[in-house]
């Protein structure tokens, strides 16, 4: 509901408030700007500073920056390790690299003998449907129903979105196990 609507309710539930109705209108209708009321509007800084407004620097400061800003490349790196010892604070620790993976480096003897030994690792395994007949696509919806919680229209969904993934985070005889079932069913599988 509007506020003209409003003021015309107001206004016309009460017949005798002729002088009301006038100056609600003319309120609602003014051009002209709101008047001040005095209050104290909030003016935003040109530049945010988390620490609030602080005072200008001193003069000692203004000439050490102006030194500093004189000094050659090579002498304005070292005013930080200066700094740092004079002060008796600990330089700031190197990050490592280390456990990071940046992709295969060195020659491919290298890359092949890594990743041998990252299969070598692995013990966790995920079974992955391939495809399978269609002439077995019953059998197959029984077998996964075996060794997961589905149900059948849960399983009948699944196999039908092929290749897709059936259990994960098995053992590689668990695994093997389940792919030797639903090859005698009629489908492939795969372990990844």
């Amino acid at each position: 509901m509007s506020l003209c609507t409003i003021a015309r309710r107001l206004c016309l539930s009460r017949p005798s408030s002729g002088s009301r109705l006038s100056a609600v209108w003319a309120h609602l209708y003014s051009t002209e700007a709101v008047k001040d009321t005095g209050a104290m509007k909030y003016k935003y800084p040109d530049v945010y500073d988390p620490y609030g407004p602080m005072a200008p620097p001193s003069e000692k400061v203004v000439d050490l920056a102006d030194r500093i800003a004189a000094l050659p490349p090579e002498e304005i790196k070292q005013i930080a390790p200066a700094l740092l010892f004079r002060l008796n604070q600990e330089p700031p620790q190197a990050i490592s690299g280390q456990g990071f993976s940046f992709g295969p480096q060195g020659g491919s003897g290298a890359g092949g003998a890594k990743a041998e030994e990252k299969k070598a690792e692995k013990t966790v395994f995920d079974v992955k449907l391939e495809k399978f007949d269609a002439a077995a696509k019953i059998k197959i919806i029984k077998e996964i129903r075996t060794f997961t919680d589905l149900g059948l229209k849960e399983a009948k969904e699944l196999v039908e979105k092929a290749p897709v993934v059936l259990k994960q985070s098995l053992t590689k005889e668990e695994a093997e196990a389940i792919i030797e079932k639903i090859k005698t069913a009629g489908g492939v599988a795969v372990m990844e």
